[in-house]
């Protein structure tokens, strides 16, 4: 019999991740025949933008995996928008995916955040989940990277 336990585990999280990862390569060609361990494959991408004054005016949170840029967080203080501070991190972002070997990038959004934004950055669209959460639509939008 097996007990079911909900509660949060970062040392059981860890481990799950690196058991599905260890799976996951080991079925798939395409991760089997890509170099280095899946951890190693994975790393993390920040940028920071900073006011005079040394303040976070904006930033970027995301990761690099196999030939993707995920980003998981751009955000740019209110008084800074408009200003191409966001442009600037995401190209940033980007620059630094491609160094690393990334063709792609991959990103969420809500109907209220920055859709138009990123389709001005050359993202396209590629699935759109209505009422998620309830009354708002996300998006999911990708570019290639040259």
């Amino acid at each position: 019999m097996f007990r079911i336990e909900a509660l949060v585990d970062k040392d059981r999280r860890d481990l799950l991740r690196s058991r599905l990862r260890e799976s996951n390569t080991a079925a798939s060609p395409v991760l089997a025949a890509l170099r280095g361990t899946p951890a190693e494959r994975e790393a993390p991408l920040h940028i920071w933008a900073l006011d005079p004054a040394g303040g976070l005016a904006g930033g970027l949170v995301g990761h690099t995996w196999t030939t993707w840029l995920h980003v998981a967080y751009l955000w740019v203080d209110a008084e800074h928008r408009g200003a191409g501070l966001g442009t600037r991190l995401l190209a940033e972002a980007e620059r630094i995916a491609a160094d690393r070997g990334c063709t792609a990038s991959r990103l969420e959004t809500w109907d209220f955040q920055a859709p138009e934004f990123y389709r001005g950055q050359g993202y396209e669209v590629v699935c759109v989940i209505p009422d998620y959460p309830p009354g708002i639509t996300e998006f999911t939008l990708t570019k290639r990277l040259v």
